[in-house]
């Protein structure tokens, strides 16, 4: 290789900002996976069984490791298959870069396969990947790949995904290495200190002896913030609540842990809002899956929002700005003059109570307790949407030094299998993916990936054998006398144990069972498969549903 290839130089600089390239191979992607061999690059190249999958990978791989996830699909449906994908990373703001193949340019408008050049009765990549990305755009020179990286990287960090279509013979032509590789940073809006004046201005109004809420959201963890958020907490004397996708960025057994809101939340946090003189909405937007319940917020006398996304629910003070940065100035000049002591008690976390169920199969509540029991700390946790992620998020403790996942910006069934796989590459750590059978039979043999790479997972799938939230659905807002959403009955566990030969995996029909599986489970180095067989129509801890049972 006289020179090296736009390929070569691409791997070379996702290189530095991560070790993992996830994919789907294809005629029009096959120079990247090309230069991960051949390349002195340490960037390991992941072959998932779908591209949504792979998408997802890099995701929980960036969620988990704060760096850059990268994905590479090739052209037509492979990079359609990405979308939705990339579409909860857009959302979530996670960042992501994805490397979409393309055919040739000479071929562009010609007849070539998979043509989305936007020619007249085409497709239009650039157009259909700008909806779900911060920055997308066509490499149509060899030379211009210097550039369009550092303004992918760039964007991609700032809290993407960011896209680069990459034509076929683009990717093969040669090109000269710049003299350093620049390592672009995140690069959130700048604080603005006259806001931040205000804002501790207003935090300094709040009575010593009333009650302080610190309600903090992914924003956190994705600026890695834990420590500021623990530092301002003292300072302020306050508790902390968490979004439904932030709970892992405060210690769930502190006692200033005040639980989750919204609709998967404790009945205990609109409580402290409705009593609460000062509430700091810590890199918490608060949609409505985190709002929903927190009427009392209107009425608090001091909110203030501190990071970047701009919150969902009027403020008094909106300071945006890098989190990590707010926090600790924050903290640093509320502790100088003085800080503030309420002298609350530490909070007790009741449970939202649903109907008792009387169908076969373990409870969600009390399967997940026996989870928790036997989570060892820094196990890494991805949770499916669903009435499963329901109970996760409600009930299940977050083990310390560890880490949580949930796909609740678009809520995509499935996410957890590629994600789960990702973030256990990454942090190369035990991660557990909980999912329900729907998401299992949407994306879940991506269990199969976690085999073929020996990535340290155990998929615990509750299967109701339907979809359960669609069931509940049924029963509580229209006449329930009908189903499109329950199965037939599914021996998953079986199933898996037969197609994939050497995994470790058990069917669970009782709690007895079900612990039995945890602890063998527990013991492998590589990937297991637990099936819980569960009720369908348990209904889970969750606010709407169970607003109309007592309406």
């Amino acid at each position: 290789m006289v020179a090296p290839t736009v390929a070569d130089l691409v791997v070379a600089r996702i290189a530095h900002h991560t070790d993992h390239l996830f994919g789907v191979g294809g005629a029009n992607i096959e120079d990247i996976y090309d230069a991960v061999h051949r390349g002195t690059a340490p960037v390991t190249g992941i072959v998932a069984k779908h591209e949504f999958g792979a998408a997802t990978m890099a995701d929980g791989y960036a969620r988990a490791t704060n760096r850059l996830g990268v994905v590479a699909a090739t052209s037509g449906g492979g990079a359609l298959n990405t979308l939705a994908a990339l579409g909860e990373s857009f959302d979530s703001r996670v960042p992501v870069l994805a490397l979409i193949g393309q055919p040739p340019l000479a071929l562009e408008g010609k007849g070539a396969f998979q043509d989305t050049s936007g020619a007249p009765g085409r497709m239009d990549a650039e157009l259909i990947f700008g909806a779900v990305s911060r920055y997308c755009a066509k490499v149509r020179r060899a030379q211009d790949i210097h550039e369009e990286l550092d303004r992918a990287i760039t964007a991609a960090l700032a809290g993407g995904p960011a896209v680069l279509l990459l034509p076929k013979d683009i990717q093969q032509a040669a090109v000269a290495a710049p003299p350093e590789p620049r390592r672009p940073a995140r690069e959130p809006n700048p604080s603005q200190s006259d806001s931040l004046d205000r804002a501790l201005a207003l935090i300094a109004t709040a009575p010593d002896h009333g009650t302080a809420l610190i309600i903090a959201g992914p924003e956190i963890a994705a600026a890695d913030a834990r420590a500021e958020l623990a530092a301002l907490a003292v300072a302020l004397d306050a508790r902390v609540a968490v979004t439904p996708d932030a709970k892992d960025v405060f210690p769930n057994a502190h006692p200033r842990f005040a639980g989750v809101t919204g609709v998967m939340g404790h009945p205990n946090v609109p409580e402290l809002v409705a009593r609460a003189e000062l509430v700091i909405l810590a890199g918490a937007a608060m949609s409505h899956t985190a709002s929903a319940g927190l009427a009392g917020l209107a009425a608090c006398p001091r909110v203030v929002h501190l990071g970047i996304d701009e919150p969902f629910v009027p403020v008094h003070a909106r300071v945006p700005g890098d989190l990590a940065t707010l926090l600790r100035e924050t903290a640093f000049r509320t502790a100088r003059s003085g800080g503030r002591t309420t002298g609350h008690l530490a909070v007790e976390l009741p449970a939202l109570t649903p109907p008792r169920a009387t169908g076969p199969g373990v409870r969600y509540r009390e399967a997940v307790a026996a989870l928790a029991a036997r989570l060892e700390p820094g196990t890494g946790i991805v949770a499916d949407a669903g009435n499963t992620g329901a109970a996760v998020v409600h009930h299940l403790p977050i083990p310390e030094g560890g880490r949580f996942l949930i796909a609740l910006g678009m809520g995509g069934m499935g996410y957890s299998f590629g994600a789960g796989i990702g973030m256990a590459l990454g942090r190369n750590r035990r991660t557990v993916v909980i999912a329900g059978d729907g998401s299992y039979f949407m994306h879940g043999h991506e269990v199969h990936t976690a085999v073929e790479y020996q990535a340290p997972v155990t998929f615990i799938v509750f299967n109701n054998n339907a979809h359960a939230m669609c069931v509940t659905r049924e029963q509580l807002y229209y006449t329930g006398d009908y189903t499109f959403n329950r199965f037939r009955p599914a021996d998953i566990g079986a199933g898996v144990a037969a197609l994939l030969p050497g995994l470790p995996a058990w069917s669970a029909r009782t709690l007895g069972e079900f612990t039995s599986a945890l602890d063998k489970a527990n013991a492998e180095a590589g990937p297991a498969f637990i099936e819980l067989h569960c009720d369908p129509d348990e209904v889970p801890p969750f606010l709407p549903f169970l607003k109309e049972f007592t309406a």
